[in-house]
């Protein structure tokens, strides 16, 4: 696989569960309804699907619930999209054995966190991803700062991309500023747009893709999107943009897990509730959201986007 099967829209997919008093917190993955899930996103327009990200609960999962999560994907999607399956880990022989797991089961590529839960140092980075990189299958490095408090700064990351099969970034500090950086720095890394609220100023400034969040609930209009930017047609995109993003905005707070889960219940599909640690939002939180939810649900009713 070369760095450009890594861009597009590719969607961090929401879990669903169902109630089940002997499952982890009383909730039980409902697989059928996942598969479902990434089908329906494939057939809408999205590039590709990530199964096992911060949005899919990975860390709520039990080991073999993971595992089953990223085989259900790579199985609904087939060969209509790629599969880039989340391998987080807290040290590099954790998230190197996921990413094992996910050659051995077909993915086509990983996506992966700095250590977690640990502020690892340059050292420890380059350490983590060359364990990562060094099972075969492309690696997209993941920076998120805000949750890892390990930044990869554009220096570092042009470290990173001289690894083999380090092929692409999800940049999701907030700063378009980096994306052109990032591609001086290192020109052949792909850069991929990492937060709803910023993915179109980050095409626009070069990025090749979007890891995103909710296409979970608009992905034909997510797809759509894209291309407008992508092809430069810039006031299409944007009159499509302003009134999704306040919706987007919420991709970047603590609670987007449930909000984007919120919003796939509102359009008629099914989120359903989050395993601990999350919680139901406030009721000031679902007043916000649901505002936010329904300026973007009511403009895309006046203006639909085919698939």
């Amino acid at each position: 696989m070369t760095s450009k099967e890594l861009d597009g829209v590719i969607v961090a997919t929401a879990l669903p569960y169902i109630e089940d008093a002997k499952a982890p917190a009383g909730l039980r993955v409902d697989y059928d309804r996942y598969a479902e899930h990434c089908r329906w996103l494939v057939d809408n327009g999205c590039h590709g699907i990530g199964p096992n990200g911060s949005l899919g609960e990975y860390s709520s999962l039990t080991d073999e619930e993971r595992r089953r999560v990223a085989r259900t994907a790579i199985e609904a999607v087939g060969d209509d999209g790629v599969v880039v399956v989340g391998v987080h880990g807290v040290g590099a022989h954790q998230a190197r054995e996921w990413a094992e797991k996910a050659a051995e089961d077909g993915a086509h590529g990983v996506l992966c966190l700095p250590p977690t839960l640990y502020r690892a140092n340059r050292s420890e980075v380059l350490h983590h991803y060359e364990q990562v990189a060094s099972v075969g299958l492309p690696v997209m490095v993941y920076n998120n700062p805000i949750d890892t408090k390990v930044d990869l700064t554009p220096e570092l990351l042009a470290e990173l991309a001289r690894l083999d099969n380090v092929v692409a970034v999800k940049e999701f500090s907030g700063d378009v500023r980096r994306v052109l950086e990032i591609r001086e720095r290192a020109p052949g890394l792909t850069v991929v747009a990492g937060a709803d609220d910023v993915a179109l100023e980050a095409v626009l400034m070069g990025a090749t893709g979007w890891f995103a969040g909710f296409p979970n609930v608009f992905p034909a209009e997510s797809a759509r999107l894209f291309s407008l930017a992508r092809e430069g047609k810039l006031a299409e995109a944007r009159a499509l943009y302003e009134p999704l993003v306040a919706a987007f905005r919420w991709d970047s707070r603590t609670e987007f897990v449930q909000a984007i889960k919120r919003g796939m219940d509102l359009v008629g599909r099914f989120g359903g509730p989050c395993r601990p640690p999350r919680g139901p939002l406030s009721a000031e939180q679902l007043a916000a959201l649901d505002a936010d939810l329904r300026r973007a649900a009511d403009f895309l009713r006046a203006h639909p986007v085919a698939a």
